[in-house]
């Protein structure tokens, strides 16, 4: 990278990778997860859940859902009782066990993968004390946090890899030249020139779309705030028009744009979250792009993705693109 950024680390691999379950069945041997995506079971006792635990992990975990339209929690908790968290429930896709205990042995922190089910993320809470219990995961929100984001993410790159339209793909690498992500069945090519690509998955009432463009590095910094959106305006303006003449997509003034710098799998990007609409219509809804530079460090590639569901809720339709974004990789 030409810049130093300040990183924003999305996820502890380390510490994930190093709390795993021995005794847990080989993958091949475990049941598929249940549960709806973005659902998290939240196995506490009662009061606990009732109480200053409980409302620290939905200050956190149901959260609104940033740059969305209307209000969405960040994830729809349930809560289980310790004595209720049986067979059936063990197997939901995402789950955090609180084991307060004045007997606990070692307090902290413990993720794991694949306990019961596959592909599953457990995330285990041991104190002695609620007080002991509510530091643990004060300390550790923004890890919780990251790790279930992740397995939700993984989840959509692996059923894409699974059922992946290639020639996506090879449009991508062919357009980049050293660089490609990956689309499920459904996408298609919508439009392509030598600098801008449109890949959506329309349906009736849904258009999820991704944008890939790039752009010659004008000066020392080109991803403040600012001149992402500026540059992102323009290529839209030239590249997506609206219904109507004279309408064209943008970002929206109603709703501030956020950028953070993250480091994922040895790549630095800065993510934009915004609004998008469109100009002289009444259309809009979320979107997410990543901005960082090529190979050669000559020219910025921005992926960026968008939602479309006026009848539904938005969350999981960005999700679900979002996770295609960092689907991409280097040729090698």
């Amino acid at each position: 990278m030409k810049k130093t950024f300040t990183i924003l680390s999305i996820l502890a691999v380390a510490v994930l990778s190093g709390c795993s379950n021995n005794q847990q069945a080989p993958k091949s041997l475990l049941p598929n997860i249940s549960g709806k995506a973005g659902e998290v079971f939240v196995v506490i006792d009662k009061d606990l859940w009732q109480g200053k635990p409980g409302n620290d992990i939905r200050d956190v975990l149901a959260a609104d859902c940033p740059h969305l339209p209307q209000k969405e929690p960040l994830y729809s908790l349930v809560n289980v009782s310790p004595s209720g968290f049986g067979k059936l429930f063990k197997v939901h896709r995402n789950i955090i066990i609180y084991d307060v205990n004045p007997q606990v042995q070692k307090q902290g922190i413990f993720f794991r993968n694949d306990v019961w089910a596959a592909p599953q993320c457990v995330i285990q809470i041991s104190a002695a004390t609620a007080d002991s219990a509510e530091a643990i995961f004060s300390r550790n929100a923004g890890i919780i946090v990251s790790s279930i984001e992740q397995a939700e993410r993984d989840r959509v790159i692996s059923n894409t890899r699974h059922y992946e339209e290639r020639s996506l793909a090879n449009q991508v690498l062919e357009f980049l030249g050293d660089g490609t992500m990956h689309f499920p069945n459904g996408y298609r090519l919508k439009k392509k020139t030598d600098d801008f690509i449109w890949i959506a998955d329309e349906k009736q009432f849904t258009n999820q779309g991704v944008f890939i463009y790039k752009y010659p590095v004008a000066d020392s910094n080109p991803f403040t705030t600012e001149k992402i959106i500026a540059k992102r305006n323009e290529v839209l303006m030239n590249n997506v028009p609206g219904m109507f003449e004279g309408t064209y997509m943008t970002t929206t003034d109603f709703d501030t744009p956020t950028v953070n710098f993250i480091k994922y799998k040895g790549r630095t990007f800065a993510e934009t979250r915004g609004q998008w609409e469109v100009h002289n219509d009444y259309m809009g809804g979320p979107f997410v792009s990543h901005s960082f530079y090529d190979k050669s460090g000559n020219n910025v590639i921005v992926l960026e993705c968008f939602v479309y569901a006026p009848k539904y809720d938005k969350r999981q339709y960005l999700r679900q693109v979002e996770s295609l974004l960092y689907s991409f990789e280097w040729k090698e």
